[in-house]
């Protein structure tokens, strides 16, 4: 399809919800002072995938939103791996900024390089370097989350990543794989970048209700029977306190005195 509108729309979206997606993971690190379950391999690898991303969508010319969605990437996975060291691995703070700035300047300038090799290569009408870059940042990309799916297989949970950041991550690659649809020319190799990284989020959010959602679910519906079972045991107890217990009563002959009762009485105390 050729609708520019709606590529620049839809793709500026995408662009949104890539800029936010590691937001609410970076918030949530600072408020817990801790990474635990965060891979910062697979942050790392994603700060690497959008060097070739961003020379794929440049030298293809697709809308602004997607060129810049790239260089957005980078600098958040690179800001969120160095949360990973800095909690985890207690570097200080100059630290942690010395090493961003130099990294995000290694990246930068390395892709900047690229682009003008790509575009060279381009006017010779050389395209596998550019088809390169798209495989390679799929493989990156993927292999980030791939990563956490192992931490899923060894501790049997979705530990450690905000399913927020995780559900905006896939809205992003929804927006931005429709986006590819209204470009002028129907790019197939970043269709499979971001229809590889959506896939990958939506086993994700499978993992997370099977490991996470569903023991919440069964503990709370638990709770609410025990509880419910409790009200009924106190209910029963109070029932049997307000009942009135049956006693037997005292013969009537104890209690009312007949006059030949008397006579046998006096006879036998004379006869004594």
């Amino acid at each position: 399809m050729d609708v520019p509108i709606a590529a620049n729309i839809l793709g500026t979206i995408g662009a949104i919800c890539w800029s936010v997606q590691l937001i609410p993971q970076i918030i949530i690190n600072y408020r817990r002072h801790h990474t635990t379950g965060l891979q910062p391999s697979m942050m790392l690898l994603w700060a690497s995938a959008g060097v070739p991303l961003g020379v794929y969508n440049i030298t293809e010319s697709f809308n602004i939103a997607l060129r810049i969605q790239a260089q957005i990437l980078t600098f958040l996975s690179l800001l969120t791996w160095s949360q990973c060291y800095y909690y985890g691995k207690h570097w200080s703070l100059i630290k942690c900024a010395v090493i961003l700035v130099g990294m995000c300047t290694l990246m930068g300038g390395i892709e900047v390089a690229l682009i003008f090799a790509l575009k060279a290569a381009i006017k010779r009408h050389v395209t596998w370097p550019t088809t390169l870059m798209a495989v390679l940042a799929a493989v990156l990309l993927a292999a980030g989350v791939l990563r956490h799916y192992w931490d899923i297989y060894t501790h049997r949970t979705v530990r450690g990543i905000s399913f927020i950041f995780v559900g905006i991550d896939a809205a992003g690659d929804l927006f931005s794989l429709v986006s590819v649809f209204f470009q002028t020319e129907l790019n197939v190799l970043g269709m499979a970048i971001y229809g590889t990284e959506l896939a990958l989020w939506t086993g994700v959010f499978i993992c997370g209700g099977y490991f996470n959602l569903l023991p919440w679910v069964k503990a709370r519906v638990s709770t609410r029977r025990q509880r419910i079972e409790n009200e009924r045991q106190t209910q029963s107890q109070q029932g049997e306190r307000g009942t009135i217990a049956l006693h037997e009563m005292p013969s009537s002959t104890s209690v009312f005195m007949t006059p030949s009762s008397g006579l046998v009485e006096r006879t036998a105390t004379g006869n004594r």
